[in-house]
C-alpha cells in the first residue's frame, strides 16, 4: 500500500488535505506537515478543515493556513487521523465536497486501525501507530522525501500531542525512534512545549468553568465509568476559549478506581459526541458500538439520539467491554 500511495502523491499536481471537524494536535500537525514535504516536491498544497482551528491548538505554527473553502480543481485529496464517514460530515455536507471524493482519487493516512467506514473509494494506508505522524515519517523515509526542519516540528507536534508526550500505553519503541529522528531534523520538543503551555493558559473564568465540570462528574459501574456532560450552553459559552472536554478527562482517568472516562457534548440540532479515554484498552470497543472508532485508549463516536438513551446504552456498552477484559485477562 505504501507504493500505491506513493504512486498517487507523485502523479499529482494540486493537493487538498482533509482534516475531520473535531480537529487535534495530530491532525493538524500531520496536515502541515504533508503541505512542507509535498511543497517541496513542487506540489501544491491547500488544507481544509470545514470548522475554525480552537484557539488551544494555536501553538501549533502554521494553524493559519487551514482553509474552510474545499479547492475542488485538486487531483487528489488527502484525508488525515480518521476514515470514518461520521466524523467528516461537515465535510461530506459541503456543497459539491461529496462529488469530488466520489470522482477522485482519495489516499486516507490514519493510526487508527478500525475498520474503514468511509462511504466513497480510496486507498488506505494504515498502521498501529501512536500518531499519523508516525506513518507520514514512514512514507516520506521509504520515498526518499525530504523533511525540512518545519515538517519535522510539526510531525513531532503530532506524536506528542497523541501520546501525551511519549507516556500513553501505545507507544512504542518505533514511537520513540522517530521522535528521536525528528530531533535530529531540527525540531525542538523543548521550543514546542514552552508554545503550548503558553497557549494552554486559562483565564480566571476556565478555571472556574473547569472546577464546576469536574463537580458535575458521574461515577458509574462502581466508579469504574466516570461520565460528564457538556450541554450546548456550555459549548456556546467556553469552546472558543478552550474545548470543554480537554479541560478534565485526564483528570477523571486518573481517579482511583476509573477504568473509562467519557465526555459527551449535546447539541440543539440532536446531535451528541462522545471523547473517551481509558485505563485499559477498551475505549474502542465502546465507541465502536455507537459506530464511533479510534484506537485502544482513546476514540469517540457522534450519534443522534436522546442524552439519557445514549447512557444507559453506554453503561451497558462499557460493562459487556470491561467483562470481556476481565475474561481476557
Amino acid at each position: 500500500m505504501m507504493e500505491t500511495a506513493i504512486k498517487m502523491i507523485g502523479d499529482a499536481k494540486k493537493i487538498v488535505v482533509i482534516q475531520a471537524e473535531n480537529p487535534d494536535g495530530d491532525s493538524l500537525g500531520s496536515s502541515l506537515a504533508l503541505e512542507e514535504i509535498l511543497g517541496d516536491l513542487g506540489k501544491e498544497v491547500s488544507i481544509y478543515c470545514p470548522v475554525e482551528i480552537p484557539k488551544y491548538m494555536r501553538y501549533i505554527q502554521g494553524w493559519d493556513r487551514v482553509v474552510s473553502t474545499f479547492d475542488a480543481k485538486s487531483d487528489l485529496a488527502i484525508i488525515v487521523d480518521t476514515s470514518a464517514d461520521v466524523l467528516i460530515t461537515k465535510v461530506l455536507e459541503t456543497p459539491g465536497v461529496r462529488h469530488f471524493l466520489e470522482s477522485h482519487p482519495v489516499l486516507v493516512i490514519d493510526h487508527h486501525t478500525t475498520k474503514s467506514s468511509l462511504s466513497f473509494e480510496h486507498t488506505m494506508l494504515s498502521e498501529d501507530a501512536v500518531a499519523t505522524s508516525e506513518i507520514i515519517y514512514k512514507l516520506a523515509h521509504e520515498s526518499g522525501w525530504a523533511i525540512n526542519a518545519q515538517a519535522a516540528e510539526n510531525m513531532l507536534v503530532a506524536i506528542m500531542s497523541d501520546s501525551l508526550g511519549l507516556t500513553t500505553q501505545n507507544v512504542t519503541p518505533n514511537a520513540f525512534f522517530v521522535a528521536g529522528k525528528l530531533v535530529e531534523l531540527g525540531a525542538s520538543n523543548a521550543v514546542i512545549e514552552a508554545r503550548r503551555r503558553e497557549f494552554m493558559k486559562k483565564s480566571p473564568e476556565i478555571l472556574a468553568y473547569k472546577g464546576e465540570l469536574i463537580g458535575r462528574i458521574e461515577y458509574l459501574l462502581e466508579g469504574k465509568l466516570a461520565l460528564v456532560h457538556i450541554p450546548w450552553e456550555d459549548i456556546q459559552a467556553y469552546s472558543d476559549q478552550y474545548n470543554p472536554s480537554v479541560l478534565v478527562l485526564d483528570e477523571m482517568r486518573l481517579v482511583e478506581g476509573v477504568e473509562i472516562c467519557v465526555a459527551i457534548k449535546t447539541y440543539p440540532d440532536g446531535k451528541l459526541t462522545g471523547k473517551l479515554r481509558s485505563n485499559i484498552p477498551i475505549s474502542e470497543e465502546v465507541a465502536g458500538f455507537f459506530g464511533g472508532g479510534g484506537h485502544k485508549y482513546a476514540a469517540g463516536f457522534r450519534v443522534y439520539e436522546e442524552y439519557d438513551k445514549i447512557v444507559t446504552e453506554l453503561v451497558s456498552a462499557t460493562d459487556k467491554a470491561l467483562k470481556q477484559y476481565e475474561a481476557e485477562k
